[in-house]
């Protein structure tokens, strides 16, 4: 009786641990499902040798993100596998390091001039800061269009579609053509 009592207490500790709240992104797990399901472009295939792995590698993946990489992400605030940092050579031919953060995207160019991209979850907007300067690009409205502000100050209200990307790419290049003349 009391080896029964014990193994169920201690299968309700664990469950309580492992099923709170408090459940974590799982970056580990969500790459490798992202991987299995695309290593080829043959569905088919994709999905024998998930079959073949999965029972291995989706177990250790899963359990080291339980355990490890989501209590880390619970204390604190990040998990390392969501961070990262990539070096960029744009359009213009400048370098750029490019690093994701929790709210959004810190840019470092080549001399060393920082541009942050936040994202506020509050409001469900995405801002630039450069220095002292913060300026609203736009947000996700509830109706699910999207309120974009343009260079002028002029703020725009379009849908999240093909059409409303359109039209923002139009009142910016109106804009610029305006400003060029």
């Amino acid at each position: 009786m009391k080896k029964t009592f014990l193994k169920a207490a201690a299968l309700l500790m664990v469950g309580s641990l492992t099923f709170s709240s408090c459940i974590g992104s799982f970056a580990l797990f969500n790459r490798y499902e992202k991987w299995q399901c695309n290593m080829t472009d043959v569905k088919i295939v994709n999905g024998i040798v998930g079959l073949i792995l999965q029972p291995i590698a989706g177990s250790l993946c899963l359990f080291t993100d339980a355990l490890i990489l989501n209590t880390i992400e619970f204390w604190s605030g990040t998990n390392p596998l969501t961070s990262s940092t990539q070096f960029v050579t744009g359009s213009d031919g400048r370098n750029y390091v490019v690093q994701t953060t929790r709210k959004g995207y810190r840019i470092t160019d080549s001399d060393g001039n920082v541009t942050v991209f936040v994202h506020d979850a509050k409001t469900d907007s995405w801002s630039i800061k450069q220095g002292n300067l913060s300026l609203e690009l736009f947000r996700f409205n509830e109706d699910g269009t999207i309120q974009a502000h343009l260079q002028n100050g002029e703020v725009i209200t379009v849908g999240n579609d093909e059409a409303g990307l359109q039209q923002v790419r139009e009142a910016v290049y109106n804009d610029l053509g305006y400003a060029l003349r």
